[in-house]
């Protein structure tokens, strides 16, 4: 075996190996996270039938989400360093049970960077079983993708994430009951690069000034198909 093979694969091994104990610490961090989301659905449960954004960081700190929404009734059951992977886990406590009229789902750029380096195959495989998961239990439920976001911090991921985007997009034109939202455009500037003033300090994570990008694509969408609340 040559040294470079013999180097790829101890790195393929070493990237694998993180992956996994990351993932078995993350593990306590999300099942606090969905627990708690479970006692305040006891103490306060959400009326059948609304509208769920769900999906990793991206949505579990926007906090203006409920207003931003009105008068559409919304919940935010984000948490936050997930895949698409894990919101399928845990569909079952954080997404059905609320019989939501739709569904909206952010993830996947976790999905195709560090540490778990999924292709776009597997990321768009991921989002087909979310949507088996969610129809099979709730086949009325409107689905909505939120396309895979550019973003400062993961601009070399931009091509992969571009590729996932259209794999999904393909698949959803395929389905009943299912609709990607392409919010990618809207965040570049004229030379077509991440805009500087919608992110945080950190390049990844959103400002106000980026979920008010988002709330002006996604609300109009929402709003034409269920504008009534009843």
């Amino acid at each position: 075996m040559n040294k470079i093979l013999l180097r790829s694969i101890i790195v393929i091994a070493l990237a694998c190996a993180f992956g996994i104990f990351w993932a078995m610490g993350k593990r306590g961090f999300w099942e606090a996270q969905i627990s708690a989301y479970e006692k305040a659905d006891r103490l306060n449960p959400p009326k059948p039938g609304v509208i769920v954004f769900t999906g990793s960081s991206s949505i579990r700190i926007w906090d203006t989400l409920a207003d931003d929404m009105k008068p559409l009734d919304v919940i935010n059951r984000g948490f936050g360093g997930s895949r698409i992977a894990e919101v399928n886990h845990y569909a079952s406590r954080i997404v059905l049970p609320y019989r939501p009229r739709a569904v909206v789902l952010y993830a996947g750029d976790n999905d195709l960077s560090a540490p778990w380096f999924k292709t776009p195959e597997q990321g768009s495989g991921d989002f087909k079983q979310f949507v088996e998961i969610v129809h099979g239990e709730v086949p009325e439920t409107w689905i909505y993708f939120v396309s895979i976001k550019p973003s400062i911090q993961r601009w070399n991921n931009w091509p992969k994430f571009q590729k996932a985007n259209a794999l999904i997009a393909n698949y959803i034109g395929t389905q009943p009951r299912v609709q990607f939202i392409d919010i990618g455009q809207a965040m570049l500037d004229a030379e077509g690069k991440p805009r500087a003033d919608i992110f945080l300090e950190d390049g990844l994570h959103m400002n106000a000034q980026g979920y008010a990008i988002w709330t002006s694509i996604i609300k109009p969408v929402l709003l034409n198909r269920f504008a009534n609340p009843n």
